[in-house]
């Protein structure tokens, strides 16, 4: 009677010990994911978490305002950071980790610029130097729909262009209807454009195409691949 006594013990122990480790899964299981910021819930819906599997990234800037067209285009490393900018009048290779002679300056500028418009959602996150707020339910300047409105703010030093803004107004879902570029975080806007055609390219989701409220001014990017 002893014997079983202890068998019965030993049993019991096992069961309490496996009910005591499943009890510890169970409390792993149910630790809640951190909530993403509203920053982050916007490049997340766009693909930001494919960007890590990029290589290269090709694709041609386009504005057609009025009688005036411009076409530039770019084929980018991200690796590696190579650049090579190509124009109706220049090619150009540069390293953006590498000390930039006046070419590749004149380039740089442009491909920060082309890259903004195209990648926009993500720089939401990889930008460093920025301020970011928020308001909900506001008029968007464009459409006059009702949408929630993130404003990222530079700092007033380093970059290219210090202390703009960009109004980003935004759907519940986390989809960028509208935007508002503000030269020196200025009141008015200097540029308003709807955002009207989307691209899923091996997971990255692109606006190919910007409008102002005119039709007159068009943004627009082609050729675009994404290995």
């Amino acid at each position: 009677m002893k014997h079983f006594s202890s068998i019965l013990l030993v049993f019991t122990l096992l069961i309490s010990c496996k009910e005591g480790k499943d009890n510890t899964n169970l409390e792993k299981l149910n630790i809640a994911e951190p909530e993403l910021t509203t920053a982050e819930a916007i490049a997340n819906r766009y693909g930001e978490s494919n960007w890590d599997n990029v290589t290269e990234l090709n694709f041609s800037f386009n504005v057609k305002s009025g009688l005036r067209k411009v076409k530039r285009s770019f084929q980018w490393f991200p690796k590696t950071n190579d650049v090579v900018f190509t124009s109706d009048t220049d090619t150009i290779e540069y390293n953006r980790n590498s000390n930039m002679d006046s070419l590749a300056l004149y380039a740089d500028k442009r491909f920060i610029n082309d890259t903004y418009w195209l990648l926009a959602p993500f720089k939401l996150v990889w930008d460093e130097g920025v301020s970011i707020s928020e308001e909900k339910n506001v008029t968007a300047p464009i459409s006059g729909d009702t949408l929630h409105k993130l404003t990222i703010l530079y700092d007033s030093e380093g970059g290219y262009t210090p202390g703009d803004a960009y109004d980003l107004y935004f759907s519940d879902d986390f989809v960028i209807k509208e935007w508002s570029y503000r030269r020196a975080n200025a009141e008015k806007a200097s540029t308003s454009t709807l955002w009207t055609k989307e691209k899923n390219v091996n997971g990255i989701i692109l606006n190919t195409h910007h409008r102002d409220s005119t039709g007159n001014f068009q943004l627009f990017f082609t050729d675009v691949s994404i290995k």
